[in-house]
């Protein structure tokens, strides 16, 4: 099973985080979890919320160089989280 309690790091750990490789049977555990958590009323809510503040905004042309890359970091996660969601559904 794979760890529950992530945070926080210190550096070592941070830098293994990435490295190491979830096995097949965790992954597919992974994406159950995201299907059945995001398949709630509340779940669905909750992702709806996500996706409003995330694709549905856009910034000026004046954004800063960091605004666009915090945003478009926000917009990934959100991503990560429909295809998990998906995956747990049709996988």
């Amino acid at each position: 099973m794979f760890p529950v309690n992530l945070l926080p790091l210190n550096k070592a750990e941070q830098s293994m985080a990435y490295s190491s490789a979830v096995s097949k049977l965790e992954q597919r555990e992974i994406e159950k979890i995201f299907a059945r958590l995001f398949s709630t009323d509340d779940g669905k809510k909750a992702l709806a919320y996500l996706q409003v503040i995330t694709f549905q905004r856009a910034l000026n042309g004046s954004a800063s160089d960091e605004q666009l890359r915090y945003t478009e970091g926000q917009r990934s996660l959100v991503a990560t989280i429909l295809r998990l969601i998906d995956r747990g559904r049709n996988g």
